[in-house]
């Protein structure tokens, strides 16, 4: 018993994962309350006895090495990206405990647009807020919650409000929004509050437990390093400095006012298509028509031909015919004349990963992208390139070839600029994927200016006609 008390099962009884000839201590500085408030957390999720389930999403910051310590599912994510990566696998997976473990200088500053729009949708995760006004773990620059007066390495003469603005108080901000069910912000001092930070950790999480909704805690928290000052004086500083910008409370408690659920699972349905019109019934719509195989893509060329935007009519066509789809563009930093391509995949199967590593088809409109992604094309895969653009043939022999005069038929029709739609309409017109009327009713979905769309459509039929007077 005595040794469950010392430390949770929620804890790794030795660090192994952490580097260093001392596996039994946490790497956090001396009187830092980052280690206090694990504690707590592996606490609660004992006695809830939801270790199984939960998952700990730790971005940039001290916190970054959580999975050193707390043996329960985790993930790195992304600085300021843990509320992204939160919403993503409570989604997939709503029988899971999300916890989502962030600083100040996360949560406050690159994740601020993160973190307002996953409490905005009402995400059900649990969000803790680690908020002790600096970076501290990048070097003690200034955070969006260092106080006014404050010195930091970044304000070496304190936060000036007319230079860099004055601290942001999350909580408030959060508890403006009418998602979010439970905000309250509290502090690691003396054993009174860090009793209330303890109830507070528990009610978050039972939120969770029970489906009730989004659940936010911030908690005010020790950086003796980052502050220069001794652990005794951190705590002290917190009641003299910080509780008067960012007062204690529960800002928002809805708790009480939402039934307890079981959590359930959105699942997409195909034929759940209203707005386009189509039978519910029709196999089309349902993807129920047997022998579909999954198709990936790679499509590339040059900034301003489209190939974005040929892998979204593509990604758009294959959901409306009933396809699990994923779409992912990569492009230079140059709008126009820079380098682009895109993963595209259309299957039968939910996808685990969206990224296209070995395309079926390999789709190039200038010689950059066919020399870069030829090789990476599938043995029995397609190649289809625009001939008008490219003068050298792809040096594959274990694969199809399709050349396309792509550019040279959107110069038929006055706009050059439509040859991707000229060579969507060739490789569906030679693969037979789906019916190009499919490809028709996703173009609205896709291109914003309609007077265009009718441009497009034609390109896809020369596309189409292209195919059928080569193959005759």
């Amino acid at each position: 018993m005595a040794k469950a008390l010392l430390k949770a099962d929620s804890f790794y009884e030795i660090y192994e994962r952490k580097p260093g000839a001392n596996k039994g201590v946490t790497h956090y500085c001396p009187g830092c309350g980052h280690g206090v408030l694990h504690k707590l957390i592996a606490e609660a999720i004992d006695d809830f006895d939801i270790q199984d389930r939960t998952i700990i999403i730790s971005p940039v910051g001290c916190s970054v090495f959580a999975y050193y310590y707390f043996r329960t599912g985790n993930i790195q994510a992304a600085h300021g990206r843990a509320p992204a990566v939160a919403t993503g696998i409570k989604r997939a997976h709503p029988n899971s405990i999300v916890i989502s473990y962030q600083g100040d200088g996360d949560l406050a500053a690159i994740g601020g647009n993160n973190i307002i729009q996953a409490a905005n949708r009402g995400e059900k995760i649990t969000v803790f807020f680690v908020n002790n006004a600096i970076y501290g773990m990048t070097g003690g620059q200034m955070a969006p919650t260092t106080l006014v007066g404050q010195k930091t390495t970044t304000s070496p003469t304190g936060r000036n409000p007319m230079n860099e603005g004055f601290p942001m108080r999350i909580a408030e901000l959060i508890s403006s929004l009418q998602a979010p069910i439970y905000v309250e912000r509290v502090a690691l001092t003396d054993a009174k509050h860090t009793n209330k930070v303890r109830k507070a950790v528990r009610k978050a999480l039972r939120n969770q437990i029970d489906d009730k909704g989004f659940s936010f805690v911030e908690v005010l928290s020790t950086c003796p390093s980052g502050w220069k000052v001794s652990p005794v004086q951190a705590k002290q500083w917190i009641e003299d400095k910080m509780f008067e910008i960012f007062p204690l409370g529960v800002f928002k408690d809805e708790s009480d006012a939402i039934e307890s659920s079981a959590p359930k699972k959105f699942v997409y349905q195909p034929n759940v298509l209203p707005s386009l019109g189509l039978d519910k019934n029709d196999p089309i719509a349902t993807g129920a028509e047997a022998g579909r195989q999954r198709t990936s893509f790679k499509m590339a060329g040059f900034g301003g031909q489209g190939i974005l935007l040929m892998g979204v009519g593509v990604a758009q066509a294959g959901m409306q015919a009933g396809y699990h789809v994923s779409w992912i563009p990569s492009y230079g930093p140059e709008m126009r004349g820079g380098t682009a391509n895109c993963h595209v995949n259309l299957s039968p199967d939910r996808i685990g990963s969206p990224l296209v590593s070995q395309p079926d088809v390999l789709m190039a409109m200038n010689l950059p992208s066919l020399m870069r992604f030829e090789s990476e094309v599938k043995k029995d895969g397609l190649i289809v390139y625009d001939v008008s653009l490219i003068d050298q043939e792809p040096l594959r022999k274990d694969v199809d070839i399709l050349a396309v005069p792509a550019t040279e038929i959107a110069d038929e029709l006055g706009n050059t600029r439509v040859a991707n739609m000229v060579m969507l309409g060739a490789y569906l017109g030679y693969s037979r994927l789906m019916d190009k009327d499919i490809l028709f009713q996703a173009l609205p979905q896709v291109i914003r200016r309609k007077a265009l769309i009718e441009l497009n459509k034609q390109a896809i039929e020369k596309g189409f006609e292209y195919i059928a007077q080569t193959s005759a």
